[in-house]
């Protein structure tokens, strides 16, 4: 964390907005010029569009809100740290779980090996999205853990709505989609011994504000700031939001189990009543999506009838 304060503090300045000379932001820093110059280097690299006008200095190509720690801990009721510039929120958290007050919370601006389902990158630019991961150790077991990303789905989806964020579906079993486009994932990772509490770590990329060019991302994607257009929004105080909303669905699930979180998936689905494949391994199985049942299995009409399946992903390729 102590090399990124240099460049953490110029993207403070540059976050107020207008141009600010190299000149300026050394004395400011107590560093050269050339200091300067490679500090913007090393931001960029953290996919942060930035310029620099001859005369007049460097600027961000677009307004940039950062996220602050007093108001995320002021309005959130378990302990949270912001950590700017992080390998992954998740791993920061698997590492420290039985150290960790269960309701534990990481926010980070940059991940530099973010990660999503089946050990894919998770692409991370700072400042462009929300990246958070929530520890939570479930008395009831591991087994008890199965459908907690369909649990937490649900959650964001709610909170989203509530946050004036219309329009949203849910693809089983980890994604948020809008108009079939992605618009957020989710990740549980967990350990824990056979009979034991579950350590379980439930990680969330939501895309807020992302350059419509961004490499290494090649699915159809979208953003909040897209779905609100003009419309500004507040990236502390949705964050506040969404990590409430977890707490509190941790806390339903825990007390009530699937049951009632089954009714609330069901019309936030995608693919309700669609055409799909189901890609495990290298099965496919083809079929009209159902929704899902109270052990968070995703149900497929098939030829055989109504079947459940636990595993897989789903696609719409080659399918009307």
């Amino acid at each position: 964390m102590k090399e990124h304060k240099v460049k953490l503090a110029i993207l403070k300045q540059l976050s107020a907005g207008g141009f600010h000379s190299g000149e300026e932001l050394g004395q400011e820093f107590g560093v050269s010029r050339a200091a300067i110059s490679k500090h913007i280097k090393g931001i960029q690299q953290w996919g942060v569009d930035i310029f620099r006008i001859q005369g007049k200095g460097y600027q961000l190509a677009a307004p940039m809100q950062l996220l602050d720690e007093s108001i995320l801990k002021a309005k959130t009721h378990k302990p949270l740290e912001l950590i700017p510039i992080i390998d992954s929120t998740n791993q920061y958290l698997l590492e420290r779980t039985e150290q960790l007050e269960s309701g534990t919370v990481c926010i980070a601006e940059y991940q530099g090996k973010g990660r999503g389902r089946r050990g894919r990158e998770w692409i991370s630019p700072f400042g462009s999205n929300l990246y958070l991961s929530v520890f939570w150790r479930l008395d009831a077991g591991m087994a008890a853990a199965m459908g907690l990303s369909i649990v937490v789905g649900v959650a964001i989806v709610e909170a989203l709505q509530a946050f004036g964020i219309q329009g949203v579906k849910l693809k089983w079993p980890n994604d948020l989609y809008y108009q079939d486009r992605k618009l957020a994932g989710i990740l549980v990772e967990m350990s824990g011994q056979a009979g034991g509490a579950a350590n379980l770590v439930i990680g969330m990329g939501i895309n807020l504000r992302m350059a419509e060019q961004t490499a290494g991302i090649t699915q159809p994607w979208t953003s909040v700031g897209e779905i609100l257009g003009e419309q500004n929004f507040d990236r502390n105080l949705l964050a506040v939001e969404l990590v409430n909303a977890i707490h509190q669905a941790l806390d339903d699930y825990e007390l009530h189990g699937m049951s009632h979180f089954v009714e609330r998936w069901n019309p936030l689905d995608n693919y309700l009543g669609r055409k799909v494949k189901l890609i495990m391994g290298n099965r496919e199985i083809e079929g009209i999506e159902r929704g899902i049942n109270e052990q968070g299995a995703v149900l497929l009409e098939t030829k055989q009838g109504i079947e459940a399946f636990i595993g897989g992903e789903i696609s719409l390729r080659g399918q009307a």
